[in-house]
């Protein structure tokens, strides 16, 4: 498996235990509407929160969480339009960013911006 795959699920395994962790329940991993993808759905205070996590293990070309751009917010909130009508969810809705930094010893750090983003209608 490709290195960058790898990352990619040791950095989702963390966000997931990190949301438990704190309280939340997660009700989906991975979850895919077409070629649309959401990293993790979790649940806490009568809020539905689509998490989009992203790892590296460098901060050179900017921070894990730089990379969550209008493109990449507006496919978050397409999958999560159809999630929400799927489950017939009437309460509020939040859109996270879990970022997390390997050092070159595989040391992290995780940075969990709630409410990071509200996607435009455009």
């Amino acid at each position: 498996m490709a290195k960058h795959l790898d990352l990619g699920r040791e950095g989702e395994s963390l966000a997931k235990a990190h949301l438990e962790n704190a309280g939340y329940e997660i009700l989906d991993e991975n979850w895919t509407h077409g070629k649309l993808e959401v990293d993790l759905i979790a649940y806490k205070d009568k809020v539905m929160i689509f998490a989009e996590v992203k790892a590296r293990t460098g901060n050179f070309f900017g921070q894990p969480e730089d990379f969550v751009d209008i493109r990449k917010q507006k496919l978050l909130a397409d999958a999560a339009e159809e999630y929400i009508y799927l489950m017939n969810h009437q309460g509020e809705v939040r859109f996270d960013i879990i970022a997390i930094l390997f050092d070159n010893k595989h040391n992290y750090t995780l940075n969990h911006i709630e409410d990071a983003f509200w996607p435009s209608a455009t």
